[in-house]
């Protein structure tokens, strides 16, 4: 009984990281194209068959689903919320630099959720909560300056927000327009302080 229960826990141990570095190789893939992979260049690119691949996931849906999963945690982690109580142009700022970073290095993810989420009211459901995330960390990064207007403006700006910061927008200044990283967020600065009402003197 002793000496099972490590190989056990050995072999289970070998097949979640068997399985972390297919998610892995599934979003490694989407940085390198728009496209979805198919499962035998997933499998390649992590280093396994494709048997191994659909062992650990039952379709390539369940993997989309799971990757999804991984990557909203990993961007929950490094995106919290920092400057809360600071002024406006430092609320501003920091907000526009988390934002930055998770647009850089999420979009193609992104993309993958949303040519996809037709296919599956999972999917659906987590780009709802996506949306509501961010939708929510606007509301609480200039809470001082939405508390001084009323329903519905403070809603529609609120909206307005959350659209200007989207992942596209991001894509756009980045891909379209060519913008470095400094600038695209300066655009976004310069946008959302134009946005916002005056700052209510404390």
């Amino acid at each position: 009984m002793s000496t099972s229960a490590p190989v056990i826990d050995g072999r289970r141990l070998r097949s979640e990281r068997t399985r972390q570095l297919i998610i892995e190789a599934y979003l490694s893939l989407l940085r390198d194209s728009p496209q979805v992979p198919t499962s035998a260049r997933i499998a390649e690119r992590a280093g396994y068959s494709v048997r191994s691949v659909f062992e650990r996931f039952p379709d390539l849906m369940s993997l989309r689903i799971a990757a999804t999963d991984y990557a909203f945690a990993r961007g929950t982690a490094s995106a919290r919320l920092r400057d809360l109580d600071g002024d406006r142009a430092t609320r501003i700022r920091s907000q526009v630099e988390t934002r930055a970073s998770t647009c850089e290095t999420w979009l193609p993810m992104w993309r993958a959720l949303n040519t996809n989420q037709g296919d599956s009211d999972e999917l659906r459901a987590r780009v709802r909560l996506a949306r509501d995330l961010i939708y929510r960390r606007l509301e609480l990064m200039y809470q001082p300056e939405l508390s001084t207007l009323a329903e519905p403006v403070r809603r529609y700006t609120l909206i307005a927000l959350e659209a200007l910061t989207d992942f596209e927008s991001w894509g756009r200044m980045r891909e379209d327009y060519g913008l470095t990283i400094g600038e695209a967020s300066e655009v976004w600065i310069r946008a959302i302080d134009r946005l916002l009402p005056p700052t209510p003197v404390s």
